[in-house]
């Protein structure tokens, strides 16, 4: 079995961070979103991989090279236009050739990997095996019905669904999803919808099984998606702590704190993971942080938000809550006496806050 997975599109939720980074190299819990796909895959014993990228972006390839480091073989796609999940699978016919293969759209982050409907689908001898979640938005995904344990129509964002079972971005099939997607027309948007696929394998009498995830899963498209994700890893954390701590600092629940880091005169609310390099001084990082690399906060208050390498907060009185920073983000308070901020910035962006009053 192959695998074939995306990491192309625009991002344009999740603006302005992927105004200057591949979203799914975004990290979460201070893994990139991608890197979580492909641990999935290896630990199914999926060893080849494609991978979709926009054309000329050699971003994912400059992380993730050809594999080799991570014991896979990546062969990498390109997409010139965005013209669909189906046009994806379509232009990926010659990677694929006769195998079966599992589709897995590489913003999604679940907990427990695919291995389970790897299994299910090879059990069900089935021609496209999808896997379903119980949503309270299904409007916003691909609804399945299902009637008598069968799937018997799939609607690509229906105004009115007929079930709250939202199709996952995680697909499995064999050789017969290329008749689909090269018999399909483009939808009103211009592209090919990979529900419409879906139902042409219905509407033609092949077989399309189905698993529901019991756990947890997350399509991260927008902020709030990528801090719920954040936290539902933190959340299964375990301490370790390889950085130095010193007599003064308070650390409570779960934490991980990477190599060379510091932590000193401060409190540490886990959940919450530090990575290598960072310096955390007379400040308070509360649950649900993740803190990258080479980051410095000193005399101020994180919480509940993603810090990506090389930022930089000093002397913020209000509490940072629910905030995304890109790369390398400076925010310097002097004197703001406001209770809480909230940002979403993109890297290298400067910020300082400043009490207007107390300006000569």
């Amino acid at each position: 079995m192959k695998a074939l997975v995306t990491a192309g599109g625009h991002g344009t939720r999740l603006r302005p961070i992927t105004y200057t980074q591949n979203k799914h190299l975004i990290p979460i819990a201070n893994k990139t979103m991608l890197q979580y796909a492909l641990d999935y895959l290896k630990e199914a014993e999926i060893y080849e991989i494609g991978i979709i990228i926009n054309a000329n972006d050699k971003s994912i390839q400059n992380v993730f090279g050809n594999g080799e480091g991570l014991g896979v073989e990546i062969t990498y796609i390109e997409q010139n236009q965005p013209l669909g999940l189906a046009h994806v699978v379509k232009i990926s016919q010659s990677f694929i050739g006769n195998d079966d293969f599992i589709f897995y759209l590489g913003d999604n982050i679940l907990i427990g990997g695919v291995k389970s409907f790897i299994n299910n689908f090879n059990r069900m001898k089935s021609n496209c095996h999808l896997v379903l979640s119980q949503v309270p938005d299904p409007n916003r995904f691909g609804v399945a019905e299902v009637v008598n344990d069968r799937i018997v129509s799939i609607e690509e964002k229906p105004s009115s669904a007929k079930s709250n079972l939202a199709v996952t971005g995680i697909y499995l099939y064999d050789s017969n999803i290329f008749e689909a997607v090269n018999s399909i027309k483009p939808s009103e948007r211009g592209e090919l919808e990979i529900s419409d696929a879906h139902q042409f394998l219905i509407e033609n009498g092949y077989d399309v099984s189905y698993s529901e995830i019991t756990g947890w899963w997350k399509d991260t498209g927008q902020p709030s998606d990528l801090l719920d994700a954040n936290r539902l890893i933190l959340d299964n954390i375990k301490e370790k702590i390889d950085g130095s701590v010193d007599s003064l600092t308070q650390i409570s629940g779960e934490v991980i704190i990477g190599n060379n880091s510091q932590i000193i005169n401060s409190k540490i609310n886990g959940p919450a993971i530090i990575d290598n390099d960072t310096l955390i001084k007379d400040s308070f990082i509360g649950p649900y942080s993740a803190i990258g690399k080479n980051c410095k906060i000193t005399s101020s208050k994180v919480e509940y938000s993603i810090i990506m390498e090389g930022c930089l907060i000093d002397r913020v009185d209000r509490n940072i809550s629910s905030s995304l920073l890109g790369k390398h983000v400076k925010i310097i308070s002097f004197n703001n006496k406001n209770n809480q901020a909230r940002f979403l910035l993109g890297d290298q962006s400067y910020i300082e806050l400043t009490d207007l009053n107390n300006i000569n």
